[in-house]
């Protein structure tokens, strides 16, 4: 049988003393029994026996399973310290933590978050509307009316379903069971709300934006009364209807076609403005409309068609103004047709966020916004709405919004990388340790003298203390507070480090650039140490084939072990049997012819 070579001499030495007393032991129970004083204790006599031939290969290959499963825990716990430094170098890397910022808001209703891409400054932010989703009410129904059956043809925007109506669903809950259970719904829910002049179905768009719009169509009977188209529309200010809002030139566009419309003293008011739209030569579709409530009255634009195009109004030429400028900044929305005979309502406009950001006016399907400031997404409520002058005129509550470098952020960052670190320099030291004051066999770590710790150690030591290069001089750590100690462990000077942040923030992004910067070297370094194929990698293979080479040998041990036993315990019984048949024959021939001490029965007869 072969044996490893690196079990441990301590338990080598301790299996010697234990199988020498048991052969010891083996061989007084051969000796009485061969006097006749007992019978062999053969049990006890095979094991001793066995033992002596196998407990010693047997320690072995246990202290080296100790060994290796040791040196595999020791590269785990390794690991977890660089895989944690490495988390923590990951954003100084790739520049997110150095990129970071805080946003402030002067104000209510606007809050921001900024990232990479943002730039420090001060942005003047006012809000004259919020995105909303569309919601429609159709007229009354008896509940338990069965419309019809059919196709019903439901739209989003450009989206669409067809849903099948039948004798099943054909009443007004289930024509909304069947919408918001359709496997290709675009996003309307449906639900009813009964009122005192009977069921109304109510759509709503579970998404904001002014193209996100409700239409509802059906060629078959009784479902076509369901029939409504919707389209983006614009929307003026409030105004009372005989207010005369001013002379100029009125350009609208419907996509890419646009019409010219001059107003004029004589048809200055809303509904003398919408009456010449209408009337326009060459009008590419937009119908307009005074829609008149109990706060006044309003100028809606929409597509005559129910296109989906964006309608776009421009003034040029004013005079005379009393709010007809403002018929160029108008809300964006959403209005309803009834197709079908039936009258919908619009109970909520599908409308886009419309804000300006230092005068430039940005829309928005949705109340976040991530692309009118480079770097930063806008989330806006209906707090930062302002308000809306007697000449229609919507200005929003104008506020401040700051964004400025989050040096808490990243001094935090860079702290944590310090400590996590030194944690690593720490567990480091712990598994090549040697400590003479604990017993034999106990006082080396677990990885001491491995080559594979010896070159994480090096490069690691070696990235942190070479520094950078930049231009003509070398940045290291030291430059920004950071001490590299004795021991290889750092040591971060808060204060130093925050005033390096906010002093000089190029230094720090130099030595923690993207490409050569001591975190970069670092994350590169750690990955290639831990990726399969690693040198990591690499030794926990070895150590696995070991393992598995030292099962293979157990269990032949083992087969040997029990042959050996098998064997000894034939053996010795057979000797046992014999040797208590020998003694019971002595004992008959001293009984007739007499012994040391005694006569024997014939002695004693002859006499």
């Amino acid at each position: 049988m072969s044996t490893v070579s690196t079990a441990s001499s301590t338990t080598a030495t301790a299996t010697t003393a234990s199988t020498n007393a048991a052969l010891q032991q083996a061989a007084q129970s051969i000796i009485s029994g061969s006097t006749g004083n007992s019978s062999l204790d053969v049990s006890s006599l095979v094991t001793a026996l066995v033992n002596s031939k196998t407990a010693g290969q047997l320690a072995a290959l246990t202290a080296q399973t100790t060994v290796d499963n040791t040196k595999i825990s020791a590269i785990g716990t390794l690991k977890a310290a660089l895989s944690a430094l490495q988390a923590s170098v990951t954003n100084l890397a790739n520049g997110k933590t150095l990129a970071s910022y805080t946003a402030t808001a002067s104000g209510s209703g606007l809050s921001a978050t900024a990232g990479v891409g943002a730039v420090a400054g001060s942005y003047a932010i006012s809000v004259q509307q919020i995105a909303q989703a569309q919601t429609i009410s159709s007229g009354a129904f008896n509940a338990a009316t069965q419309i019809g059956t059919g196709t019903l043809n439901v739209s989003l925007g450009s989206q669409s379903m067809s849903v099948n109506i039948d004798s099943t669903n054909n009443t007004l809950s289930g024509i909304a069971a069947a919408i918001n259970s359709a496997s290709n719904n675009p996003g309307i829910s449906a639900t009813i709300v009964t009122g005192t002049d009977g069921a109304h179905l109510v759509l709503r768009s579970t998404s904001t934006g002014a193209s996100n719009t409700i239409s509802v169509s059906s060629s078959s009977p009784g479902l076509s009364s369901l029939g409504v188209t919707s389209s983006p529309a614009l929307t003026s200010g409030t105004f009372s209807p005989s207010q005369e809002l001013g002379s100029g030139t009125m350009t609208l566009s419907l996509g890419s076609n646009s019409m010219t419309v001059n107003v004029a003293p004589s048809n200055d008011t809303l509904s003398g403005i919408a009456a010449a739209i209408n009337g326009q030569t060459g009008n590419p579709g937009i119908t307009a409309k005074v829609v008149t409530t109990a706060s006044g009255s309003q100028l809606v634009l929409s597509s005559a068609s129910g296109s989906s195009s964006a309608i776009s109004v421009s003034m040029s030429n004013v005079t005379g103004d009393n709010g007809i400028s403002s018929l160029s900044n108008m809300a964006t929305g959403s209005s309803v047709t009834s197709t079908g005979g039936g009258s919908w309502k619009q109970t909520q406009s599908a409308q886009d966020a419309l804000f300006t950001v230092d005068g430039t006016t940005v829309s928005s399907s949705s109340n976040s916004s991530s692309t009118a400031i480079a770097g930063v997404t806008l989330n806006l409520t209906a707090a930062a709405l302002g308000t809306t002058s007697s000449s229609g005129v919507t200005t929003g509550n104008s506020q401040t919004l700051t964004i400025a470098s989050d040096t808490t952020t990243q001094a935090t960052a860079i702290t944590n990388f310090v400590s996590l670190y030194n944690t690593l320099v720490t567990t480091m030291g712990s598994l090549t340790s040697f400590d003479s004051t604990q017993p034999q066999g106990s006082q080396a770590g677990p990885l001491l003298g491995d080559s594979m710790i010896n070159t994480i150690q090096n490069s690691l030591a070696s990235i942190v203390s070479s520094g950078v290069k930049s231009g003509t001089t070398s940045l290291s750590l030291s430059s920004i507070g950071i001490t590299l100690n004795a021991d290889g462990s750092l040591t971060a000077d808060n204060t130093a480090v925050t005033a390096a942040l906010t002093n000089s923030p190029s230094t720090v992004a130099a030595l923690f650039n993207s490409t050569t910067g001591i975190a970069a070297k670092l994350n590169t370094s750690i990955t290639g140490f831990t990726q399969t194929g690693g040198i990591m990698d690499t030794e926990t293979t070895a150590i696995n084939a070991d393992l598995k080479s030292i099962a293979a040998q157990q269990t032949t041990l083992s087969s040997y072990t029990a042959q050996l036993t098998s064997q000894y315990q034939a053996q010795f019984t057979a000797l046992n049997t014999l040797m208590a048949t020998m003694n019971n024959n002595s004992q008959y021939l001293t009984q007739l012819f007499g012994g040391t001490n005694s006569a024997g029965a014939l002695a004693n007869g002859k006499s």
